[in-house]
């Protein structure tokens, strides 16, 4: 009972490290998800109740810190790669040569 929400995550935390690709996975069930377990964690202060619960709601907070981690890492790794990519292209001309600074006259 108490990994029982975690374990459809794990197959998705190695999908997305395996592919470096984020983009099916939502952040906004991450934030859902950290904010019911938060509010569930305050309220056990209030009114105990079962500790496999509150053992879970702590799991499942770090588990949804680990997948915002990974999704974070890899979309910025992504978007510096579409940067680089963007700048180099910007580089090259469809009108002739091009003279940089640092490097000698390229062609397109």
């Amino acid at each position: 009972m108490v990994f029982g929400g975690v374990v459809p995550y794990v197959p998705q935390y190695r999908d997305i490290r395996r592919t470096q690709n984020a983009d099916g996975f939502s952040t906004y069930v991450c934030l859902v998800l950290l904010v019911a377990n938060i509010l569930r964690i305050l309220f056990w202060f209030g009114r105990r109740f079962e500790s496999p619960l509150l053992w879970q709601s702590a799991i499942m907070i770090l588990t949804m810190l680990l997948m915002l981690k990974l999704c974070t890492e890899v979309r910025v790794a992504n978007e510096l790669n579409a940067r680089r990519r963007s700048f180099t292209a910007s580089r090259w001309c469809s009108c002739g040569p091009v003279v940089t600074p640092s490097r000698r006259p390229t062609s397109c």
